[in-house]
């Protein structure tokens, strides 16, 4: 008995897709292709890889455990046809990319594309905690986050450090104010990001280290709507300055002493850092650095 690649392509598109239709679409085969290679896969092993209820197929507890051995190896399906097909010249291929924003990534790609011009780059876009779960599900190869504690799954290459700064409504008390201490925000209504997001977590720490206790009014998931809050005087937010996006509605105000950082990284599985696609993101992206500083 043996896997073939085509049985784990189709295992894994399954799972990703919620369907075998959905999965057949995704791969460009028949839906009766996709079923077979399943079938077949659950028959010579004996096992139940998903459970079906009408159109609806979810995992069972053997198929949870097949899926990151199944993405590992059409990972490195990927990397093997870079290779073999265009001999390391990179004239083709796909390079996915998780980013914690906008304003980072523009100046990587446009660096990536001066030296790598046919590669196609797939970004999108989640908070820290959604970028670092989708490089450990192969669903992003490379990923840009605003972390600011090291782990070992990760290989993670600095790229520019940004203090955190509050942003209030034009007619809030501080919005005359080029600054405000840190102990200020414990009279105020915070509206916070999820508690995936890395500025978050850096606000809580430095709070914490400074015994400041403040009041969280609302959590909220975006930036955008964040930004949305506080122009409509909901409360204060917070953001790093890279991220901040001018808006007549709204005050950037410093906090005293730049206490609250956020450090940008990119990252990739450590196990895939001399992935060919991979290393010449990082390669790109340490000239962009180099060139900015």
């Amino acid at each position: 008995m043996s896997v073939t690649l085509a049985q784990l392509r189709a295992f894994v598109s399954v799972a990703q897709h919620n369907g075998f239709t959905a999965a057949s679409r995704a791969l460009g085969v028949s839906q009766s292709t996709i079923s077979s290679q399943i079938q077949q896969l659950e028959q010579e092993y004996g096992v139940e890889l998903f459970r079906r209820r009408g159109k609806r197929v979810d995992l069972s507890s053997i198929g949870m455990e097949l899926l990151p051995l199944a993405r590992q190896m059409a990972a490195l399906e990927s990397d093997t046809h870079t290779l073999l097909c265009d001999s390391g010249a990179l004239r083709r291929g796909v390079l996915k990319i998780g980013a914690v924003g906008q304003y980072h990534i523009t100046d990587m790609i446009e660096a990536y594309y001066a030296v790598h011009p046919l590669i196609r780059l797939n970004v999108t876009l989640g908070n820290s905690e959604v970028v670092l779960n989708d490089l450990d599900d192969y669903t992003c190869d490379v990923g840009i986050v605003a972390s600011r504690h090291p782990d070992e799954r990760y290989y993670m290459q600095s790229y520019a450090s940004y203090p955190v700064i509050v942003f209030v409504n034009a007619s809030h008390r501080f919005a005359t104010r080029s600054s405000v201490a840190l102990s200020e925000l414990a009279g105020e209504r915070l509206l916070m990001r999820e508690p995936g997001s890395t500025t978050r977590r850096a606000l809580e720490d430095a709070l914490l280290e400074h015994n400041v206790i403040v009041q969280v009014a609302m959590e909220i998931g975006s930036r955008e709507a964040l930004r949305e809050a506080v122009a409509r005087g909901l409360g204060v937010g917070t953001v790093s300055q890279s991220e901040y996006v001018p808006d007549p509605r709204l005050r950037p105000v410093r906090i005293e002493g730049n206490v609250v950082w956020t450090h940008i990284q990119v990252c990739c599985l450590r196990e895939r850092r001399d992935s060919m696609l991979i290393a010449s993101f990082f390669d790109a992206v340490e000239r962009c650095r180099v060139r900015s500083q």
